[in-house]
């Protein structure tokens, strides 16, 4: 997961892009990057850390031109201490291309052969964007006929993209005298969506973002999501010609989107995520009814921010007072996406703090988004306890997460996976709660895709069932074997 956006304008981009960004920093902090095009010359800035600490004034005064385009990153590959790794990629052949992408490719390992053995292409870091641009690169260039490079030509490199790469991948690039290239891979595993809006002289600026509140904070229009499988392509002047370049396609967008990396205020493929939270606490709230007495409860509580929209249906639902008894830093990042157990947990308790006088003497009903790998359950349980708690029960908005989850979320591992290989009651005991009860995935489906027309999700952290069809058992062993959390 990283937020991603790209931007074609009539005026400077910069300022632009740095407040998208901004916007997109839940969605990654390990490092960012922002790239603009002025004319034929590529400008670029990119450091480790968050948005307000990576970009300074000089930086901002560097980055000229019209069109540019901006990442934060979140590290499913490749090292996070690393600033190599950071995005955009560039190559400088065909024309100059600059890229960015939100998701993980799980063809690495051919893809890597390929373009050493036949394309003849070298790989400075361990990224698998580093890859997709090298194989964009490549297919781009068996296009060209001419000097001129027509959106035909574009699109018709893409379609060699999807043919080549596995996985899930929403890319953003830049082709240097060009214009702004944005493609989603077949199943729309990860979001994109395409806006819009018109200048005084009436013409157009266009955007492309990983979540529509970076559209609607801009004063864009949002005109729609980009397609699973479609390429938009928009030129120097703001013309913007799409096609659809894969041969099949399947609309299967990642559900953990909704149960927690997406912000609340965004509508992704047509579903509001705060409306699907809330959705999943309904449906939670009849799961706690049927396996649990639940007259004893004195109080609901969130972990905030993400579950809170869930917790005050729970509430409402089972009629029980709802409360805030964990106070949230807002100055220490989320702690999911930080990379390394040892810094998760030692900032589980920097994050959170147990408020005693909502707790002390107390039965209370925690819930959470999800349950990953338990640690910051297990400290959030501990803080209940020592600020006075006299029952716990333990509730998750999501089902539990079984299975590594391989299209862009940092789960490789199913053995840091609190709920590989352990029944219910086990993880309960495990976490230290009286009571431990999680969303049913038939629940989950059915609270997001709820009023709309998708009929599937990606829920294969929690079903075992990957989408693409081409994730086995000895490609699962082998990540568990390369890849650190």
């Amino acid at each position: 997961m990283c937020g991603i956006v790209g931007i074609v304008s009539t005026e400077p981009v910069n300022q632009q892009i740095y407040d998208s960004l901004l916007l997109l920093q839940h969605r990654g902090q390990d490092s960012t990057g922002i790239a603009t095009a002025d004319g034929p010359i590529f400008h670029m800035s990119k450091a480790r850390g968050q948005v307000r600490e990576a970009f300074r004034t000089r930086d901002m005064r560097s980055l000229l031109g019209n069109m540019g385009l901006g990442h934060v990153r979140y590290t499913t590959k490749g090292a996070a201490e690393r600033e190599e790794e950071a995005q955009p990629f560039y190559v400088n052949a065909p024309y100059g291309i600059i890229l960015v992408h939100n998701g993980n490719l799980t063809n690495t390992r051919e893809l890597s052969e390929d373009l050493f053995r036949i394309d003849r292409r070298h790989v400075n870091s361990t990224s698998d964007t580093e890859m997709l641009l090298n194989v964009l690169a490549t297919e781009l260039q068996g296009q060209i006929t001419g000097l001129d490079l027509d959106p035909d030509q574009v699109f018709n490199a893409v379609s060699q993209v999807h043919e080549r790469v596995e996985g899930s991948y929403a890319v953003i690039s830049m082709i240097a005298g060009h214009g702004l290239l944005a493609f989603r891979d077949p199943w729309g595993i990860r979001p994109l969506i395409l806006g819009k809006r018109l200048t005084a002289a009436g013409k157009p600026e266009w955007i492309v973002a990983s979540e529509s509140l970076v559209l609607e904070n801009g004063d864009y229009e949002v005109v729609r999501d980009v397609e699973p499988g479609e390429a938009i392509f928009i030129t120097l002047d703001g013309e913007m010609i799409s096609r659809q370049c894969a041969r099949t396609t399947r609309l299967v967008p990642c559900s953990f989107e909704y149960v927690y990396l997406a912000r609340p205020d965004s509508i992704m493929n047509g579903i509001s995520v705060y409306e699907a939270r809330l959705r999943m606490g309904d449906r939670l709230a009849s799961t706690i009814a049927t396996h649990m007495d639940h007259g004893d409860i004195d109080v609901v509580m969130p972990i905030p921010d993400s579950s809170r929209p869930a917790a005050m249906q729970v509430a409402q639902k089972l009629g029980i007072e709802y409360r805030e008894g964990f106070y949230k830093n807002r100055y220490v990042g989320r702690t999911f996406i930080m990379p390394g157990q040892a810094q998760r947990k030692r900032s589980v308790r920097q994050k959170l703090n147990a408020m005693g006088m909502e707790f002390k003497g107390k039965n209370v009903l925690i819930v959470d988004d999800s349950i990953v790998r338990g640690t910051t359950s297990k400290e959030i349980v501990e803080m209940a306890r020592a600020a006075g708690a006299n029952k716990v029960t333990f509730t998750s908005a999501a089902p539990p997460v079984r299975f590594p989850h391989v299209y862009g979320i940092n789960m490789p591992s199913r053995q840091e996976l609190i709920a590989h290989g352990r029944k219910i009651p086990e993880i309960a005991r495990e976490l230290g709660a009286d009571h431990m009860i999680y969303q049913e995935v038939a629940d989950l489906r059915a609270a997001i895709t709820e009023g709309t027309g998708i009929q599937e999700l990606d829920l294969s952290c929690f079903t075992g069932d990957y989408v693409t069809g081409t994730v086995t058992e000895e490609y699962l062993e082998w990540v568990e074997r390369t890849q650190l959390s």
